[in-house]
């Protein structure tokens, strides 16, 4: 964490984020092994969750970082303000099963993506831009929720030739117990 790499009270600060993390960590690889409960997992998160927003509150509160004498500051000033604009999708982790707490499985997720554009050069026109978009996220989306890509494009394909209602990409179940808290941090 940046913060640590600072000198005086930041560092001190961002050496207690990194423990706070490396806390989280343990117990999230504890839940993932089976050997602690979701729920347990919980309960011990909320006094992880509470020393992080208590020692990003005090780091907001650290002369020099509203002045904008320092573009690092600034820079860390503006971290702490949009952790408290996305705490609770931060969080979401917690309490929604499939949501993991890093971008590992994004990053995955968009790297055939990446390759295709080194190795096809990209596309040479908007709408082949547009076109390619629309297929990596139907294909990455079907195949993170283990459903047939053929089989989906060709329903796709048969609705759309008879003016009917295209197959969704939405999963058929949601495994998120709070829904309403994903839309209010989006």
């Amino acid at each position: 964490m940046k913060i640590s790499e600072r000198t005086g009270v930041s560092a001190e600060l961002g050496t207690a984020l990194v423990k706070q993390q490396e806390k989280l960590f343990e117990l999230w690889h504890r839940v993932r092994d089976g050997t602690l409960s979701r729920g347990d997992f919980g309960e011990l998160v909320q006094e992880i969750r509470s020393s992080i927003n208590a020692t990003l509150l005090e780091e907001s509160r650290i002369p020099d970082y509203s002045t904008g004498k320092n573009t690092q500051a600034q820079k860390q000033f503006a971290l702490v303000g949009n952790y408290a604009l996305f705490e609770s999708a931060i969080w979401l982790f917690v309490t929604c099963e499939g949501v993991e707490p890093t971008n590992n499985a994004a990053e995955r997720a968009i790297r055939p993506a990446v390759i295709w554009r080194r190795t096809s050069f990209g596309s040479q026109t908007a709408a082949g831009s547009a076109f390619v978009a629309r297929m990596l996220t139907v294909v990455t989306t079907l195949k993170s929720q283990k459903r047939n890509v053929l089989e989906f494009m060709t329903q796709a394909v048969v609705a759309a030739r008879g003016c009917k209602t295209a197959p969704s990409l939405l999963p058929e179940d949601s495994t998120c117990s709070d829904d309403s808290e994903l839309l209010k941090a989006a």
